[in-house]
């Protein structure tokens, strides 16, 4: 059975997302699911009002320890309800690549969903499937990396590492917030 995956492409300044470009400008951005989208299939009618983590020295350690280097901001915002922590993260394949926005849902210390909200590169785009991201279900981060392996997609390997560590910076970042 062949599973297709809904796919845009749309001329769209992130900032209207609410989300930053922080990359060259790009003409083309493929947007699977908007920010609010994807917090209403989280938390359902009543989305939690975001709150702001700090990326001080030992958060930003965690999230160096995941990404192999730094987030480019100094807050980063998430929402929290119902045992489960929502977060919007931004990373590049590797130097010179566009930014991916994606979104994990952390739950229990190990992701319960993750979505690719918009990419930016030629291709690569498989990793928007479904099929793919439901191999993060379930996934803990043992010393900033993901306790498990995740099948790499023939012309998108950058794409899958990148949201592998991705998702272990969720995991990474949701033990940091208050109970």
């Amino acid at each position: 059975m062949h599973h297709s995956f809904k796919r845009a492409s749309l001329t769209v300044p992130a900032l209207l997302l609410g989300l930053g470009t922080g990359g060259a400008a790009h003409a083309i951005d493929d947007i699977y699911e908007t920010q609010d989208a994807f917090l209403a299939e989280t938390f359902g009618a009543t989305v939690p009002a975001p709150k702001f983590l700090d990326l001080d020295g030992p958060a930003q350690a965690q999230v160096t320890a995941a990404l192999g280097h730094s987030y480019q901001q100094s807050r980063l915002r998430y929402w929290k309800a119902n045992g489960k922590t929502a977060w919007v993260i931004e990373d590049k394949g590797k130097q010179g690549y566009q930014l991916t926005t994606a979104a994990f849902v952390v739950k229990g210390g190990a992701i319960d969903i993750a979505r690719v909200l918009i990419y930016r590169e030629s291709h690569g785009e498989e990793i928007a499937q479904a099929s793919f991201l439901n191999k993060f279900t379930g996934a803990h981060a043992v010393g900033g990396k993901l306790d498990r392996t995740i099948d790499s997609i023939s012309g998108a390997t950058l794409s899958v590492l990148m949201m592998q560590r991705m998702a272990a910076a969720a995991i990474a970042l949701d033990a940091l917030t208050p109970p």
